[in-house]
C-alpha cells in the first residue's frame, strides 16, 4: 500500500491481522537508526512490539540501552561535526523536503504500520500520516525565512543576533501519536541544524523506524537517530547524556518532571509537553448538535488517548440534557471493531494496563456517584480478545470527583452543569492542568472572554477541537508542561541566540 489510497483487508480479525503484520515485516529490518544504518541493540536483547487489537506479536525490535544511546549521541555528533552541520539553511531546508517526498511516496504503507501497531482504524491513521508530514513540511520551508534582528545603537556600534544549534538534541515521544509528535519534534530540531536523538513510546516504534529508513540517501548519515527501548534504559540516558544540549518531551506528567530534573543536572534546557484534563464549555446559546459533533470528536477519537482530549465537558443547566442526550446517542453510534476493515470508528486501547486503568477509572466513577449513562468494556465476540473500550459517558459528576481531576486517556466523558459564566470559568480551570479547552457560544463577545479567562495553551471556539495547524502554537499552562511545539517560535527553543557588537571606526580614506 505505497500511494495514499486504503487498501481495507478482507477476513476473520485473526486473517486480517495476520496478513497486516506479513505486510509489515516485508517493509523494512525495524533496527535501530544509527549513523544512517538499521542495528541490533550492543547486548543483542530485543523486545515485542505488539498488535493491540488481537494482543499478537508484530515483531521484535532492539532493546537499546545507554550503550546504545551512546553511539547515537555519537553519530549524531559527528554528522553535526560534519556535513550536517556545514549544511547552509537552504541545504537543510532542501534535505527536509526531499525527506518528506519520499514519505509521501510511502505514505499508504506508513499509515499501516500506524494503524497497526498502534491500534488505529486504517483510515484514521491514514489521515494522521499525512497530518504529521504537513508539520515537517512546515519547517522545511519556514527555515528558509528565519532571520536574526539588528539591534539600533550608537553610529560607533553595529549589533546584530545570531541563531546557532545546540549540536545534537535529544527527542522523548509517546505512543499515541507516533509519527505527528515525533514531527512536531524532529522539523524544528533539524530545521535549526541541529542533529537529533529520538527515542520513540516502546509501545508503537515501528511507523519512525520506517521513517527513518526513508531518509537514507537524503539526510546525511547521522543527523537522525532513533534508539528504541524502555524509559529507564534508554529514555533516562538519552536525557541525561552529557553530550545532549537539549531535551524534548512528551507524556505524563510525572515522567516529564523526573526528564526535567535530569536536565538540570547539565543544565538543559527542555520543552516539555504533558497531561491534560481539557475543559470544553457549552453556553446556553450554542448549537448543540454542533458541539455534540465537536466534543464527541475531542474525546473519542484515538479511543480517547489524547493528551488534549476534552475529558471534562462543562454544559450550562439549560441545555444540559439536549446535550446530553445527543452525546450518548453519538457515542453509541460510534463502532468499535477491526481496524484493518472499513467503517470501523473506534480502536481498542494500546495495552492491557491501559485496559485496565480506563476501566478501573470508570468503576471508580460510578463508586464516587457517577451514572454510566452507555459505554464500558467490550468484552463479548471477536473483540474480547483486544483491549477495547466503547465510547463511555458518565454524567452527574461533580468537579472534584477522582474521574474530574485525573487524566483518565481513554474514551470516556464527563459532564458537569454550571448556572452562571463564573461558576464555569471556575470550573474549568480547578484542575492542575492547562493544555487545551474548547468553549461552544453564539455570542462572540463571550467566546473570546472564556478564551482569555480559561486557563490553557489553545483553546477552539465553535468547532474543530483539538486540531493544531502548523504555525499554531501548541503547549501547555500549569501542569501541561513548558515551551511550544508546531510554530515558527518552535525553532528558538532549537537554538541559542548569540548577539554579536561590532566596534565602527570613523571612515577615513
Amino acid at each position: 500500500m505505497t500511494s495514499d489510497s486504503i487498501d481495507y483487508y478482507t477476513g476473520s480479525i485473526e486473517e486480517t491481522h495476520a496478513a497486516a503484520r506479513e505486510d509489515v515485516l516485508a517493509l523494512g529490518e525495524f533496527g535501530a537508526w544509527i549513523g544512517g544504518e538499521a542495528r541490533t541493540a550492543a547486548d543483542g536483547e530485543a523486545f515485542a512490539t505488539l498488535d493491540p487489537v488481537v494482543g499478537e506479536e508484530i515483531c521484535s525490535v532492539p532493546r537499546c540501552t545507554a550503550a546504545d544511546v551512546d553511539a547515537a549521541v555519537d553519530a549524531a555528533r559527528d554528522a553535526f561535526d560534519g556535513e550536517w552541520g556545514a549544511y547552509s539553511p537552504q541545504e537543510r531546508s532542501n534535505a527536509i523536503l526531499s525527506w518528506v517526498d519520499a514519505l509521501r511516496e510511502n505514505v499508504g504503507d506508513l499509515a499501516l504500520i500506524e494503524s497497526l501497531d498502534g491500534g488505529k482504524p486504517l483510515n484514521h491513521a491514514l489521515v494522521e500520516t499525512k497530518y504529521a508530514l504537513d508539520f515537517l513540511e512546515y519547517y522545511g520551508k519556514v527555515i528558509q525565512a528565519d532571520e536574526g534582528i539588528t539591534v539600533p545603537t550608537d553610529d560607533d556600534m553595529h549589533v546584530y543576533t545570531r541563531h546557532e544549534p545546540y549540536g545534537v538534541v535529544g527527542l522523548v515521544t509517546p505512543w499515541n501519536f507516533p509519527l505527528t509528535i515525533s514531527f512536531w519534534k524532529v522539523g524544528p530540531a533539524l530545521a535549526a541544524g541541529n542533529a537529533a536523538v529520538i527515542k520513540p513510546a516502546e509501545q508503537t516504534p515501528l511507523s519512525l523506524l520506517y521513517a527513518a529508513e526513508l531518509s537514507k540517501g537524503i539526510l546525511p548519515d547521522g543527523a537522525l537517530n532513533v534508539v528504541t527501548g524502555f524509559g529507564e534504559e534508554a529514555g533516562a540516558p538519552l536525557t541525561e547524556h552529557a553530550g545532549v544540549g537539549k531535551v524534548s518531551f512528551t507524556g505524563e506528567d510525572v515522567t516529564g518532571k523526573t526528564v526535567m530534573k535530569a536536565a538540570a543536572e547539565t543544565v538543559k534546557p527542555v520543552t516539555l509537553e504533558l497531561g491534560g484534563k481539557s475543559p470544553y464549555v457549552v453556553f446556553p446559546d450554542a448549537d448543540i448538535e454542533e458541539a455534540v459533533r465537536d466534543v464527541a470528536h475531542g474525546i473519542f477519537y484515538n479511543a480517547g488517548q489524547s493528551c488534549d482530549a476534552c475529558s471534562r465537558v462543562l454544559v450550562h443547566e439549560d441545555v444540559a440534557e439536549e446535550f446530553t442526550e445527543g452525546l450518548v446517542a453519538r457515542a453509541e453510534g460510534l463502532t468499535p471493531g477491526d481496524t484493518l476493515k472499513e467503517g470501523t470508528t473506534v480502536g481498542p486501547l494500546i495495552s492491557e494496563d491501559q485496559f485496565g486503568k480506563v476501566t478501573d477509572y470508570i468503576g471508580v466513577g460510578e463508586g464516587e456517584g457517577a451514572t454510566l449513562a452507555t459505554g464500558g468494556a467490550v468484552d463479548d465476540g471477536d473483540l474480547a480478545e483486544g483491549w477495547f473500550v466503547r465510547p463511555t459517558v458518565l454524567t452527574d459528576v461533580d468537579n472534584d470527583m477522582r474521574v474530574a481531576q485525573e487524566e483518565i486517556f481513554g474514551p470516556v466523558e464527563v459532564v458537569t452543569t454550571f448556572e452562571s459564566y463564573d461558576e464555569a470559568i471556575e470550573l474549568a480551570n480547578d484542575v492542575e492542568f492547562g493544555l487545551a479547552a474548547g468553549v461552544a457560544t453564539e455570542n462572540a463577545t463571550l467566546a473570546h472572554r472564556a478564551a482569555a479567562d480559561i486557563d490553557a495553551g489553545s483553546v477552539w471556539v465553535n468547532g474543530n477541537y483539538a486540531t493544531p495547524i502548523p504555525g499554531g502554537p501548541f503547549g501547555g499552562y500549569k501542569q501541561s508542561g513548558i515551551g511550544r511545539e508546531c510554530s515558527r517560535d518552535a525553532l528558538r527553543h532549537y537554538s541559542q541566540e548569540k548577539a554579536v557588537h561590532v566596534a565602527l571606526d570613523d571612515p577615513s580614506l
